[in-house]
Formats: structure tokens, C-alpha cells, sequence
């Protein structure tokens, strides 16, 4: 999990994988505004947050590993690695100390509903017959809602299609009022996206995510928390596999959590405890942190003890900046240097991503949505669009897809894509 915690996805005009639609986008820079304007109203009611001191010791629902912090978690993070390591062995009859077969890693960025991209992707592979089952999966934000399908493989490709072309912007929030947005939690109510979670997270996912995780394999899923300003890394088998009666409950929570836009959805309380009393975490879209995350740095190769890794990146946006003509007022402007700020923090997390897959020799292969790619969207969440990314996408995959083996600003693409 190469950690690439740079800020993006807000304000963006489709600029380098935004994890919001572009008019949500606008919405951001609204929101931020409002919040300065009601600075001191009353606000929706919560538990007490977790004191400074205790945040990396509170548990939601008591289960150690279900989710670490990575800047002070390392140790913890690698130990989980080896036991995955060595549960994979047992599955696979080896020896305590026998070498893995080859590895394939998976992560999915976010992009709102560009995710219509990672869908076709991972579909078509399906279809051209060789698709690989990924010891390790990460997702963040629109890739957090992608995970769990890529995770559990090819028996789980039409719900992956559905969630991606069959909804609308209707399906997933719904939009307050100007003055219920300023004294609630934010401008829109998340209800529907949890009502479709809560549709395809059932217990036999639950189920399934767990027998994956007792096999070695890892599903990793980043959420914000905002209390905090921590990077927060959810270990979702590890929670199905506890067998709590509220597990399925929490992985919703995560799933909507990192999909949490601030200020343009509602962000998710989690409960936690610590030393037996009880707090509650602001959780938002894993995207205000990382938008996209691989594999921990310094994990040698006698941690996991694979022969050799190989890195698929997907990337749910355009890895070219976008030319805009900006209206010369506040917002267009603001929304424009923000967006192009983030969009070079992406790039930053993708050449990080690289770099570090070079040092460890882990091959690298990118996918991104190409500049052959013209349809235009109208609107939040189009369906036709949507329908029209997966088609593309599906398509390439099919074909073989055509895996970039180094960013494009790297091979002299600029705004042009690269091979």
C-alpha cells in the first residue's frame, strides 16, 4: 500500500481522477464556503470524539486488527501481512517457511462515477479469460464500492456492472435545501447510497469476504478520520471474519464512510470504544487523505515471502490535466486552482506508486480512461455515460487491455495519453 496521502478530489473539472462528478465538484468549494459562513450554529448531535491520546487504541467493535493508522501503525500493518502470508501458505499446503507463488495486487482509485471505468475494466478481463485473482485489493473512495466485487473475482461481475450502470444520481442522494444544508451535516443525504450498499453487502458477502481472508488474502479499504486527521486503513476480511454480529454493519459504514464527500455527503459515525467507554469517529471519503494506495512501503520481500508481485493500478479519470475556459469570478477561479493542485497531487501518487514498485520490483501496470474516450456527461452520475465508460472500458479489457508500464508524464505524454 504505497501511501500517497496528498489531498484531491475536491473542486475538481475532471481533472486527474476526481472522486466527485464535476458539478459535486463545484459543490465542494460551496460547502467550504458555507461551513466558514455558520461557523458556531448548532449542528447535528454526536457522542463524544475520541480524545487525542487514545486514537490509535479505540477499537470498533472490539476487534483488534479491523483497522490501523498507518503513520503510527507500521509494525501492525506488516504483522498482518506475515499472518495473510502464513495463512496462505496453510491454504496452500506449504511449509511454514516455503516461498508464494507470484502475487497480484490490485488497487482502485477513486472518481465518482468514473468508477463506470473500473468496472468495464475488471468485467472485460473476466470475458478475455485471464483475469488473476489478487492476493491484496485496496479501494478509496468510488474504488472502495468497487473492491469487494473485484475482490471476490468473476462470480461477483454482474452485481460489479449493475452498481455501475443501472443507477443514477437519483439512487445515490438526495439534495437538501439550502437552509437544511446549513444547519445539517451536509448538502446532500447519503440515505439511498446506503440503502444500495445495504443491497449488495449482504451476508453472503460477508461470508464469502471471510473465507478469502482465512485463505491469506487481504481487502484494504481507506476512509478519513476527520476527528483525528488520520489516514485510516479498514482490514474489511479481517472484520467479516470476526464473526461480530454487527460486522456487516461496519463494513457498510466503511463503504459509505470513504465515498463520505465532505460537505457534499453526509459524513459516517462510527462507534468505537476505549478502556470500556465508548466514543464515536467522523469518517469521510478516503479521498480528502489518499487517492489511491498500493502496498506499505519497506515491506521486504521475506515479509510476505512471494516469489515475485505484480501491481495493477486502476485509475478511475483521465491521467491528463483538463483545459478549462475559466469564468473570472470567485468560485470558478477557487474551483480551477484547486482542481489544478490536486491534480498534480495525483500525479505525485502515482509516481510514488512507480518509484517505489522499481526499488521493490514489483511490476507496474496502469490503466486510465483515454483520450479516445469523447462521450460527454450531463450531468451528476449519467446513466448513459456511465454505460457508455463501462462499454469503452469493457471493450480494451476484452481486447487485452493496454496496460501503461510507466505514467504517461514520464513517457513524454503531457496532456496526451501515453504508452
Amino acid at each position: 500500500m504505497t501511501y500517497s496521502f496528498d489531498g484531491f478530489d475536491r473542486c475538481s473539472n475532471r481533472g486527474f481522477v476526481p472522486s466527485l462528478p464535476s458539478r459535486l465538484g463545484a459543490k465542494v468549494c460551496i460547502a467550504a464556503l458555507l461551513v466558514l459562513a455558520i461557523a458556531g450554529c448548532a449542528s447535528p448531535e454526536r457522542s463524544a470524539p475520541v480524545p487525542t491520546a487514545d486514537v490509535v487504541n479505540a477499537m470498533p467493535l472490539g476487534i483488534e486488527n479491523a483497522r490501523f493508522y498507518p503513520g503510527e501503525q507500521h509494525d501492525e500493518i506488516l504483522a498482518e501481512f506475515r499472518r495473510a502470508a502464513d495463512r496462505q501458505r496453510q491454504a496452500l499446503g506449504l511449509g511454514p517457511d516455503a516461498m508464494l507463488p507470484p502475487a497480484q495486487l490490485l488497487a482502485i482509485s477513486g472518481g465518482g462515477d468514473n468508477g463506470a471505468f473500473g468496472s468495464g475494466v475488471l468485467v472485460g478481463w473476466t470475458a478475455a479469460g485471464n483475469r488473476p485473482e489478487f492476493e491484496l485489493v485496496t479501494g478509496v473512495s468510488t474504488g472502495a464500492i468497487l473492491s469487494p466485487f473485484a475482490f471476490l473475482g468473476p462470480t461477483y461481475d454482474t452485481q460489479l456492472r449493475d452498481v455501475y450502470t443501472t443507477v443514477n444520481a437519483d439512487d445515490l442522494y438526495i439534495e437538501r435545501g439550502f437552509i437544511d444544508a446549513i444547519y445539517n451535516d451536509a448538502l446532500s443525504d447519503t440515505t439511498p447510497l446506503w440503502e444500495l450498499i445495504s443491497k449488495y453487502v449482504d451476508e453472503a458477502m460477508m461470508q464469502a469476504i471471510a473465507a478469502e481472508y482465512e485463505k491469506g488474502r487481504l481487502l484494504l479499504i481507506a476512509s478519513t478520520n476527520l476527528d483525528a486527521q488520520r489516514p485510516t486503513i479498514w482490514n474489511v476480511g479481517a472484520i467479516a471474519a470476526s464473526g461480530h454480529p454487527e460486522a456487516i454493519d461496519l463494513v457498510r459504514k466503511v463503504l459509505r464512510a470513504s465515498s463520505a464527500v465532505p460537505g457534499v455527503f453526509q459524513p459516517v459515525l462510527i462507534d468505537v470504544e476505549v478502556n470500556g467507554t465508548k466514543y464515536q469517529e467522523l469518517h469521510v471519503d478516503g479521498g480528502a487523505i489518499a487517492q489511491i494506495f498500493l502496498y506499505p512501503p519497506n515491506l521486504n520481500p521475506e515479509d510476505i515471502a512471494h516469489e515475485n508481485r505484480t501491481a495493477y493500478l486502476i485509475l478511475n479519470a483521465r491521467e491528463d490535466s483538463t483545459w478549462t475556459d475559466v469564468d473570472v469570478r470567485t468560485l470558478s477561479i477557487a474551483g480551477q486552482a484547486i482542481s489544478t493542485m490536486i491534480h498534480y497531487s495525483g500525479v505525485n501518487d502515482v509516481m510514488r506508486i512507480y518509484y517505489m514498485s522499481k526499488e521493490e520490483g514489483i511490476d507496474f501496470n496502469l490503466a486510465y480512461i483515454g483520450h479516445d474516450f469523447a462521450t460527454v456527461e450531463d450531468g451528476d452520475f449519467d446513466q448513459a455515460y456511465m454505460q457508455a465508460l463501462y462499454d469503452y472500458s469493457y471493450q480494451q479489457a476484452l481486447n487485452g487491455y493496454p496496460w501503461k508500464k510507466i505514467p504517461p508524464v514520464l513517457s513524454g505524454a503531457g496532456t496526451a495519453e501515453g504508452d
